[in-house]
């Protein structure tokens, strides 16, 4: 009963902590990153490369636990800077260090960008799920729809449990925009500074004061607050705004010289959900929070929500990981169920007793849900390498136990009572079992202990596997000789009716056919080893040999880090030639949605018309589109794989003309990187300019062609994006009595927008913002034509002392590490891996490189490089402390000596399979070699 009430007790807690993990896809191996966000309206990428991006990484570089930095300045005026740390890095502490940093360094930064505002907000990797509000009858526009989602979704979805971010893909928040007229207002001799300072004197917030506030000389009654209102609500009351009052008494208002509108704070980007406008809700996991338990919530909490929606609204769920971990899960169920199956199968065929297998399909469930327990208190979560080992310790559970019924029925059969065979077979195999689970703690144990990514993927399943193994032993030594002395029957005792059931059935045509062959063979296998042992000499020159063949096979071996996985989407992406417009993208992205609609096994197509494939940052030449696959039941046919989707799919993509079209798989680890393949940074450190890194990138993609370990190297890095240069001949200026700044400030007003303050709307706070109307922004002629004020008061139009002309440059600037780079992407060609394509790249690029200009790779490769060899280091480790302990056991240099021989002929043959598979020698392949190497070790033991 003690043993009993133990395993209860095991299970139990088990069960409890099993509903307490936390569910995601693999182990927090994403190291955390913190994004710094600015806008500067107007500007263009070199201007916030130089004025912006510069003195923020010049601050942030060397913040504690940093190891590298990027950092994008788009044409729209924004700058996207973001720092990734170390993995284990306090992601809170980070966003301080950070944030002080910032705080320090605005001083430096132009007023526009401090007035706006600079964020610092940390990031959040783990994509849960996609929610898109839609107007199945077109009802609702993109700024209406997104509006709502931010007035009465977002911030319901937020304040899920779990849920770490919630984001908006579509139109920007609502924005009072002030649309000007430059003709209307140079006519009545204002500058479009006169608009702005009258706005910002008239909509302001005031605190007013109050009547009868203390001290008081008398006695009062009353004490009241002031109302005013300061900030103007309606565009009616912005209409009414006065620029200008006359000494006549004429009144000149903002609706004389502008239209007022409540539109976007942004156009730049636009979203489509199967090609009809919608806007994309992201759901963001708080890590250590349950991936399941959010996308549970967030459904009943979208199925209340609709109930509000207005009528024409809609909403649906089209990218949601989690189906791919419950799949996992299910199948770690079904696994656990087809193992217990075959172990009573086996246990009845080799014990021919039904009695026999009860105490295996017993001690199985205690040992792994008793594993949750101690998951729950190391801090782990059921991650597909958790459920992985446990699966794998399936094995190793059921072979503890069946070793315990074995011995117990086999004295047994020499005549003992259950109670007295119990006894003795406990003292033959105790040693073993103990040896056993020591041998695979020290095998498994010391892989939890390897730094960087790969520690990361190693530790929870290491573990977890270690962990059920020492449950198990303990089972061995106390659930299962306690089952074995109560279950199983004497030698000569009468059989029960089930077993003179299952003698009548299977007795005659299985049992004594099978004993008849096991007992030939085992004679078989004796006499072999026999005659081994003879010519012991030719056996150690052929383990020579099988030694060189394993070393041989590991050398040749292609290596490989995070294979890449049918997840069930895809992502594709197009480029259009420099300036072209957003509309031409938003038909090339259409067209591709269209033929990705129509491919077999495609179920939804989510694209982003204005967004760039590299950082997802906005650019109107750029759309993204994520091919969503439809479940993995439905695409059993190798031709609807992800792979063979992707093939298909870039055939289709080469009949639209207009843009260069790739698809790609997903990043292997969600939040390195946005695509598959690789990532590299090719870094200006000499100051040879934009132009000269444009040719030297472009010079290795060419090369790349010629080199089989490499495909589809692009990058989106160019300088010829046409644009205008607007010279100021400043003496000019000054002559005619124009203040320089008043130049700056009439193009940035009239072609950039002006943030001008905010206004109150809905219980939110949104900005006021001051462009001209879209018609006087059409063409470089039209910047002559703006007219700024003297000193005289007289209008005079830029043409006087601005000339405009034609040139190009960057549509992107980036940085990375505080230098000028170019980013390549890439992936390793037909049958090669990832590791040879590496190479590959690394010895182009010693060719080609010239000096000063450096190359660094980025997000998983950087990774892999950083981990570096540790995982080399692991097999010796582990053999060697296996070697340790049984020695220690055993007190002999030989014995042990005996079961390490073994591991090398395991390796030989696993080695074999996956060159025999075509595969690489990837951290899977290296996980499955450590198992590998216990059970052989386990099994080696048991012999000797």
């Amino acid at each position: 009963f003690f043993a009993a009430v133990l395993s209860l007790l095991i299970l139990i807690a088990g069960a409890i902590s099993l509903f307490q993990l936390p569910i995601s896809e693999y182990p927090e191996v994403v190291p955390p990153t913190v994004v710094v966000r600015a806008n500067f309206p107007g500007a263009n990428p070199k201007v916030i490369g130089e004025t912006v991006a510069s003195p923020l990484e010049q601050a942030i570089t060397g913040v504690e636990g940093m190891l590298y930095m990027s950092s994008q300045a788009t044409a729209d005026g924004k700058l996207t800077l973001t720092i990734t740390f170390a993995l284990g890095t306090e992601l809170d502490n980070a966003q301080v260090q950070v944030q002080n940093r910032v705080t320090r360094t605005e001083p430096k930064l132009p007023e526009e960008v401090t007035r706006i505002g600079i964020t610092v907000d940390k990031a959040s990797p783990d994509l849960t799920m996609v929610v898109h509000l839609t107007s199945p009858d077109q009802r609702y526009d993109m700024l209406y729809l997104s509006n709502y989602a931010v007035l009465n979704i977002k911030d319901e979805l937020a304040r899920l449990g779990g849920v770490g971010d919630v984001q908006l893909f579509g139109m920007g928040d609502y924005s009072l925009r002030v649309w000007l007229d430059p003709n209307k207002t140079a006519s009545r001799n204002l500058t479009a500074t006169d608009v702005v300072n009258a706005i910002r004197e008239q909509n302001r917030q005031v605190a007013a004061g109050q009547l009868g506030s203390p001290p008081s000389p008398n006695a009062t009654s009353f004490q009241m607050s002031i109302n005013t209102q300061g900030r103007l609500v309606t565009e009616e009351e912005f209409e009414n705004v006065v620029v200008r009052a006359g000494a006549d008494g004429e009144i000149t208002r903002l609706k004389d010289v502008a239209r007022i509108e409540l539109g976007s704070s942004q156009y730049a980007l636009r979203s489509l959900l199967n090609n009809q406008p919608a806007v994309a809700i992201p759901i963001f996991q708080r890590p250590g929070s349950n991936a399941i338990d959010i996308s549970n919530d967030v459904r009943a909490r979208m199925a209340e929500l609709k109930k509000s929606f207005p009528e024409g609204m809609d909403y649906s769920i089209v990218y949601d990981p989690t189906i791919f971990v419950r799949g996992s899960i299910e199948a770690v169920i079904h696994t656990l169920f087809e193992a217990l199956i075959l172990v009573v199968l086996v246990v009845i065929l080799f014990l021919q007793t039904w009695r026999a297998s009860i105490i295996p399909l017993v001690a199985v469930p205690v040992s792994l849900i008793g594993t949750f327990a101690v998951m729950h208190m190391f801090g782990f979560s059921l991650n597909a390498l958790s459920l992985f080992g446990l699966v794998l310790a399936i094995g190793i559970v059921v072979d503890d136990a069946i070793v315990v019924v074995e011995n117990v029925e086999r004295n047994i059969e020499l005549g003992l009572e259950p109670v007295q065979a119990t006894h003795k077979a406990m003292a033959e195999v105790t040693g073993p079992i103990i040896a056993t689970a020591l041998v695979l703690c020290a095998v498994f144990v010391p892989a939890a202990f390897i730094s960087g990514l790969t520690g990361q993927f190693y530790k929870q399943f290491a573990l977890t596997i270690a962990i059920s193994t020492v449950i198990s032993a303990f089972n061995s030594l106390t659930l299962s000789p306690a089952l074995a002395a109560v279950l199983l029957k004497g030698h000569d005792a009468p059989k029960d009716r089930f077993s003179r059931f299952l003698d009548r059935i299977l007795g005659g045509w299985l049992f004594r056919p099978f004993n008849r062959f096991f007992e030939k063979a085992s004679h078989g296998y004796v006499g072999t080893v026999a005659r081994v042992i003879r010519s012991s000499g030719i056996a150690l020159l052929v383990y020579a040999g099988l030694m060189v063949l394993t070393w041989l096979g590991f050398a040749s071996t292609p290596t490989g880090f995070v294979p890449s996985q049918d997840k069930q989407y895809l992502v594709a992406f197009a480029q259009l030639p420099d300036a072209a417009s957003l509309d031409r993208t938003e038909d090339v992205i259409k067209r591709m949605s269209e033929l990705a609609l129509k491919q077999p096994g495609v179920e939804n197509a989510i694209a982003f018309p204005g967004l760039s494939i590299n950082g997802f940052t906005n650019s109107p030449n750029n759309g993204v589109v994520f091919v969503a696959l439809k479940p993995f039941e439905e695409r059993k046919d190798p031709s609807l794989s992800a792979n063979a989707i992707a093939g298909a799919l870039n055939g289709q993509f080469a009949s639209i003309q207009e843009a260069y079209m790739a698809i790609f798989p997903p990043p292997p680890v969600q939040g390195l990187g946005t695509i598959g393949g690789f990532r590299l940074q090719i870094e200006d450190r000499g100051n040879l300019g934009y132009d000269e890194l444009y040719k030297e990138t472009q010079n290795i993609i060419a090369k790349s062609r010629s080199v089989p370990e490499l495909a589809g190297l692009f990058t989106s890095y160019t300088v010829n994006v046409p644009q205008v240069d607007a010279a100021i001949d400043r003496e000019k200026a000054k002559t005619h009595g124009v203040a320089v700044s008043d130049i700056f400030d009439t193009l940035q007003v009239y072609l950039g927008s002006l943030y001008a303050n905010d206004f109150n709307r809905f219980g939110r706070t949104y900005q006021v913002n001051v462009q001209a109307e879209q018609q006087f922004r059409q063409d470089a002629d039209q910047i002559g034509q703006l007219k700024v004020r003297n000193n005289l008061g007289e209008m005079i139009p830029l043409a006087t002392f601005v000339k405009v002309s034609d040139t190009a440059g960057p549509d992107r600037v980036m940085h990375y590490n505080g230098f000028i780079t170019a980013e390549i992407n890439g992936a390793a060609g037909p049958g090669f891996s990832s590791g040879q394509a590496q190479a590959a790249v690394e010895k182009l690029l010693r060719e080609e490189l010239p000096n000063g200009m450096v190359y660094e790779w980025t997000d998983l490769t950087y990774q892999q490089i950083l981990s570096g060899n540790t995982a080399l280091f692991v097999f010796p480790l582990c053999v060697l402390l296996a070697f340790l302990v049984l020695a220690a056991q055993y007190e002999s240099w030989s014995l042990p000596l005996a079961v390490i021989l073994i591991v090398p002929m395991t390796l030989l043959s696993a080695i074999a399979g996956v060159m025999i598979a075509g595969s690489d020698n990837n951290i899977f392949t290296q996980i499955g070699l450590i198992v590998l190497v216990g059970l052989a070790c386990k099994n080696a033991i048991l012999i000797v």
